[in-house]
């Protein structure tokens, strides 16, 4: 008796245990900093140890009637990263965005959690939060002019020589650094047209520069009252760096904004944060040149929160004739950089937006310099980059990696990458969005970049690329890809489909791919496993998506497709090109979106073919979503600065 007694007791222990790690206890809300379009949240758990929980997402604008369904969150915890350097295992918990949004508009969103296990705590919640406002100039600001030297013409009143003589109130001769009136939170600096250069290892130059050539700015504004400095709009105003390091250093000046400039002839152009180290707060970069540079704008610090940087043009030094990763220099492959990044943030609630980039090795980037944060005040969330324009980058378009949580990269065009244009390197939970985006000649590489530090949480709807997916051999986890289409080039010798994923809940359905052969390549854990970190597997090859899908319950859905849908595309191809350009290595020819047009035909086999994906694509115009980023019948974004036309050539440019 006392045995089955306490068999009885055990069995009633073990069933108690098991029930409480499979319910969800609801832990920590938070409300991430919003960006102008989007809202980001996450949602801490524990328990949910079969991933059967969900989180249900509803928002309006505060006073309509109708709630509108957003994407659900995503189902995050216990995924890997890492290098024999460092290791990360992402947290329990889930994390999303509420995305397309109106600016500087109040939403009510609500929050439902379930789990059929049972759930724990408080399960609904409500909170209205504010989009932010694009930021603006002070209109009651106090205004100082600044004229370059050698200026003969009428000056207005009160005028400065040199830009620094007008931020801090003193002629900054020599190496005396004074300020006796320096700008205030509100005041505007307008710089008129001229070359401003300075002769900076000139004891005494005109600019107040000594020895590293750098303009420190040290005054704080507000968001309300940003310290701007803009052009004049007498014509173009010029900041040369006269081959500097760095040009701009704003680590120290919080909310500053700078309107039409060109800098130029600089290793960096505008420092403004680094990793464990020093940065600032609410920049603000419009409408700006960039050109003959190595770095655009340096935003590496971890604690900054809200830049702007919008309807820029950056030109690198980079060759102009192909694309290419390495070169050969006495045999070997030798990475030598003439311009590394346009841009390159860390931190939180940071939007890039409608900018052009040409000529770098890298485009637009989340920091990587530093091992994972654990602080949430110090990790990469709620950070915005889309409708930019890029051209021949010789690594990557797009960097999400060191992204934590809701990083939305949406509706950005790419062509010519001498890597993978999309970089995961690592995303560290997600979910980062790759919604709608366009990429053409992606070398004989992926999409999508998952390499060697297991990137987690990513999530691919409606991009059109003429890339394979991703390779199969570079792992991932979380991941999940609808309505996409990988058009791969006759040249490439990978599988259209590549995927390798350490977890069972990686889903890929609805997305069409270009028959080839390697044509599928896959490798997830076993049906009785929910995740499986062990590196020692070899993925399988399938001929047929039929095939693949009745071994993998993988693309129920999926469709084959060629170029012969888009109005006007063919593969591109880079074989031949590269064997006559061995001295350069691995190198690609230059295509241009002026003689390409990737929207569908009328008749295109994946009008329709789509999954609606609720908050992504409810707006669709037939019965129902089209694969790839353009929508048969509507319009399609625009990509680049604002207030230039929507495709550049190269000699536009």
């Amino acid at each position: 008796m006392k045995q089955r007694l306490a068999l009885i007791v055990l069995l009633l222990f073990k069933l108690t245990f098991s029930v409480a790690q499979d319910k969800t206890i609801a832990g920590e809300f938070i409300v991430e900093p919003p960006t102008l379009i989007c809202l980001g949240f996450e949602w801490y758990i524990t328990g949910d140890d079969n991933r059967n929980a969900s989180v249900e997402v509803k928002y309006r604008k505060k006073g309509d009637l109708k709630w509108i369904t957003g994407h659900p969150l995503l189902r995050i915890g216990n995924e890997k990263s890492g290098t024999p350097e460092w290791n990360y295992t992402t947290e329990n918990m889930f994390a999303g965005s509420i995305i397309n949004l109106e600016s500087d508009t109040e939403y009510e969103c609500k929050f439902l959690l379930t789990d059929p296990d049972c759930t724990e705590g408080l399960t609904e919640i409500s909170k209205t939060i504010r989009t932010r406002k694009e930021p603006e100039i002070y209109s009651n600001g106090n205004i100082r002019h600044v004229y370059p030297k050698g200026w003969e013409g009428e000056r207005i009143e009160p005028s400065y020589d040199g830009l620094l003589h007008a931020y801090y109130g003193y002629p900054r001769y020599a190496d005396w650094i004074l300020t006796t009136d320096p700008v205030e939170a509100g005041d505007i600096i307008v710089v008129h047209t001229g070359e401003y250069k300075a002769d900076y290892k000139n004891y005494r130059d005109y600019h107040g520069l000594t020895f590293d050539g750098t303009y420190f700015f040290t005054q704080d504004g507000t968001a309300e009252k940003p310290i701007t400095i803009k052009a004049a709009g007498d014509g173009d105003v010029i900041f040369d760096g006269n081959a500097s390091a760095v040009l701009f250093d704003l680590t120290a000046a919080d909310y500053h904004y700078l309107e039409g400039i060109t800098f130029r002839n600089t290793e960096v152009a505008i420092r403004a944060g680094l990793m464990n180290a020093y940065g600032c707060n609410g920049l603000t970069v419009k409408s700006c040149l960039f050109e003959n540079i190595g770095i655009g704008i340096q935003g590496q610090f971890e604690g900054s929160r809200h830049f702007y940087i919008a309807d820029n043009t950056f030109i690198g030094r980079e060759d102009t004739n192909m694309a290419y990763h390495t070169k050969l220099e006495n045999g070997k492959k030798v990475q030598r950089l003439a311009s590394y990044y346009a841009v390159k943030v860390h931190g939180q609630g940071h939007t890039v937006c409608y900018n052009s980039v040409s000529y770098f090795f890298d485009g637009i980037d989340i920091c990587t310099h530093s091992k994972p944060e654990t602080n949430p005040d110090k990790k990469a969330v709620s950070i915005d980059f889309y409708n930019n324009d890029f051209f021949v980058c010789n690594d990557n378009f797009i960097e999400a990696d060191g992204g934590n949580h809701n990083i939305r990269i949406l509706r950005n065009r790419g062509i010519n990458s001498g890597q993978q244009a999309l970089s995961n390197q690592p995303v560290l939970g997600g979910p980062v969005y790759w919604i709608r985006n366009v990429i053409y000649n992606s070398g004989n590489a992926s999409t999508f970049k998952f390499w060697g530090m297991y990137p987690s949480g990513m999530v691919m709807y409606h991009n059109t690329s003429s890339g394979i997916f991703t390779r199969d051999d570079k792992p991932g986890s979380n991941v999940h890809s609808r309505n996409n289409l990988f058009l791969p080039s006759d040249d490439a010798d990978l599988p259209s489909l590549g995927l390798y994923t350490y977890t069972s809940y990686s889903t890929l359905d609805y997305n069409g791919y270009r028959k080839r052969d390697p044509f599928i390549g896959y490798h997830a854990p076993g049906q009785d496993s929910i995740y499986d970190f062990n590196e020692n597997h070899n993925p399988k090859r399938y001929q047929t998506i039929k095939d693949f899908y009745e071994n993998t319950s993988q693309e129920k859905n999926g469709i084959v497709v060629d170029y012969d849908i888009f109005t006007k595309a063919n593969a591109p191809k880079f074989k031949e090109f590269n064997q006559k350009n061995k001295a350069k290595g691995n190198a690609y020819p230059i295509y241009s979106f002026d003689d390409l047009d990737l929207t569908l035909k009328k008749n295109a086999k994946v009008i329709d073919k789509g999954v609606v994906l609720p908050g992504i694509n409810t707006n669709y115009t037939g019965k129902g979503p089209d694969l790839g980023a353009y929508e048969y019948g509507m319009e399609i974004p625009h990509f680049g600065p604002r207030n230039l036309p929507n495709t550049l050539t190269e000699q536009e440019k």
